[in-house]
């Protein structure tokens, strides 16, 4: 009785997955909205205010790769659990900073437990869900981070007023407390248990040895990298400084600005979604030019636009083409890499690529300091040619998946 409840199915490995995405998601975007609010209390710069960002993310790249290799070695749900609790324990610090010295190191310890979650819950989706269905599995675990950034968008105004950027630290702990008890007790992932007694435990430097092992695979991993870090410098670049580019250039309020950056949230949730199903359906790297292309043209449009109607029915637009690619990279580091090294390279390449991601909100910012608003947004577009070239001559082409078991995809290792 007791082995059936706390079986690992599909159903529970997603809502897992899920929570703990959605809390990544919620935690950044408070941290967007309270950074004026913060710096005013703390007497920061701009600079240190932007690097409590930069930092974050840079914690969750160190988090991801070493958390990826101890899921490898030691199981799924398990470093999940850790993760949460890292995440926890210094976000509620967070709350206690005195300065800003103090606050980073919060941040970026915090960070590290962020760091984890993506390629974990990725890995333990593959090993769960039907190979059939894995794109839109991955799109579902993409889309927890969208509604954490929801929650963050539509919550964060009204309550930040009421109990200050403190007390909103400690409203970031409680999707953490419920994320740990969601997963508390499971079960590994049976696929992963058989593939690591086959495999034995391997070291730190074996699990990355084996993202690079060879020419297919290291063109797999160096394709793969560079997606996953234009997305995400587009969509950081984007959705941090979204609330201060509404707020300068159309004097919108905070609650205005939370609502049209929602409104563009829901087209990345929309494009997400929309991702996953297409590429089950059809031949996933088309499908991901269709959102390059689409990303390149829809910022050159966005950065063009001056009335706030128009604005708001092209951000959603723009952040379904520009976000909506998340959907398939869980899916494809599964199908290119085997169980006993697959949350390595979900991490590592995944957080690799948001390292270079937490550089968006910086050279945006620096972007817009020499120029304009305008030339910044323009040449954020200008980075989606680089993932195009990627998609075209680097990543491995898997044209249907659906009648191949999981040890003859293709996958590495």
């Amino acid at each position: 009785m007791t082995h059936n409840k706390h079986k690992l199915t599909p159903a529970k490995a997603m809502l897992a997955a899920v929570s703990g995405y959605a809390m990544d998601g919620f935690d950044l975007l408070i941290l967007g909205f309270m950074l004026h609010t913060i710096s005013t209390d703390l007497q920061l710069n701009h600079s240190q205010a932007g690097s409590l960002v930069t930092w974050t993310l840079i914690g969750s790249v160190i988090g991801g790769i070493i958390f990826g290799h101890l899921s490898d070695r030691f199981g799924r749900v398990r470093m999940l659990s850790v993760t949460i609790l890292m995440f926890a324990v210094f976000t509620g610090l967070c709350a206690l900073a005195q300065g800003y010295y103090d606050l980073l190191i919060y941040r970026t310890l915090a960070g590290m437990g962020l760091g984890g979650e993506f390629g974990i819950g990725m890995a333990m989706i593959a090993e769960v869900w039907p190979v059939a269905k894995r794109n839109r599995a991955s799109a579902w675990v993409g889309m927890g981070w969208q509604l954490g950034v929801l929650a963050a968008a539509f919550i964060t105004p009204p309550l930040l007023s009421i109990i200050g950027w403190r007390g909103m630290f400690l409203v970031g702990l409680l999707p953490a407390v419920a994320s740990f008890f969601i997963r508390h007790g499971m079960q590994e992932p049976v696929q992963f248990t058989r593939h690591h007694k086959a495999k034995g435990e391997m070291s730190f430097i074996q699990h990355l040895h084996l993202l690079i092992e060879d020419k297919q695979t290291a063109r797999a991993s160096l394709g793969i990298f560079i997606l996953c870090a234009v997305q995400n410098f587009g969509y950081y670049g984007l959705i941090i400084w979204m609330p201060d580019y509404l707020s300068s250039q159309f004097g919108f309020s905070l609650t205005k600005s939370g609502l049209w950056t929602g409104v563009t949230v829901i087209g990345m949730t929309f494009g997400i979604w929309l991702f996953g199903i297409l590429a089950d359906r059809f031949t996933r790297w088309k499908i991901f030019l269709i959102y390059q292309i689409g990303a390149l043209v829809m910022v050159l449009v966005y950065a063009q636009l001056k009335d706030p109607t128009a604005m708001l029915i092209g951000g959603a637009i723009m952040g379904l083409f520009v976000n909506g690619m998340i959907g398939g990279y869980g899916a494809l580091i599964s199908d290119n890499f085997a169980p006993h090294v697959r949350a390595t390279a979900q991490n590592v390449l995944f957080n690799l690529g948001r390292g270079v991601g937490g550089f968006g909100p910086l050279v945006m910012g620096l972007l817009v300091a020499q120029w304009s608003f305008y030339a910044a947004l323009s040449v954020l577009a200008l980075i989606y040619i680089l993932d195009i070239v990627a998609t075209l001559w680097l990543i491995p082409k898997y044209y249907d998946h659906a009648d191949k078991s999981d040890d003859n995809l293709g996958a590495i290792g």
